[in-house]
């Protein structure tokens, strides 16, 4: 099996999803949309006034979003031993993984830092809304990464001849009408 086909084959179908359909991407939209759903509570929590719903809500969506990366990241492991090692593609996987472990960990202690003391009450304090807003940036540029394993180096995307099968020329519909 050759490199590139090694890598779009999963490593289990029934663990990370069948040829041509991986579970890591359906995943990883829960703690991007939890975080990104947090970071626009944590700013909106100083334009109102009655914060502490935005500042409670933001704190939730950060713990949701830390359960949905874990079972992201279980999968996208998976998806890394798929890659054949030494290779460019994996060297990008690992360093798609650990910024997104670094990301998660961040999260993980910005929720127990607002946690701490019976949780938030009024604003978002300074230091956690920049938690939340630098460990989003990194997550950028780890989805950025992931992008180029999937867009450019075709990691668990199906192969060319398969790609086709959607361009080819639709069946026209029946024609019913009579004359």
């Amino acid at each position: 099996m050759t490199q590139p086909h090694q890598a779009k084959q999963p490593v289990s179908a029934v663990l990370a999803g069948p040829y041509g359909h991986p579970f890591h991407p359906i995943l990883v939209t829960v703690p991007i949309g939890a975080w990104v759903g947090s970071l626009v509570f944590d700013i909106a929590s100083h334009l109102v006034g009655d914060p502490e719903f935005l500042s409670r809500g933001a704190m939730w969506l950060i713990a949701l979003g830390v359960i949905g990366a874990l079972a992201a990241a279980t999968v996208g492991f998976l998806d890394l031993f798929a890659i054949p090692t030494g290779t460019r593609a994996f060297r990008v996987g690992l360093t798609h993984m650990t910024l997104n472990l670094l990301v998660t960990a961040a999260y993980l202690g910005n929720f127990l830092w607002r946690h701490a003391g019976g949780g938030p009450s009024g604003s978002v304090a300074a230091g956690p809304l920049a938690l939340n807003a630098a460990a989003f940036v990194v997550l950028g540029v780890s989805g950025w990464l992931g992008g180029k394993l999937a867009y450019r180096y075709g990691v668990r995307v199906v192969d060319e001849a398969t790609q086709a099968e959607g361009f080819a020329p639709a069946r026209p519909a029946p024609n019913h009408h009579t004359r």
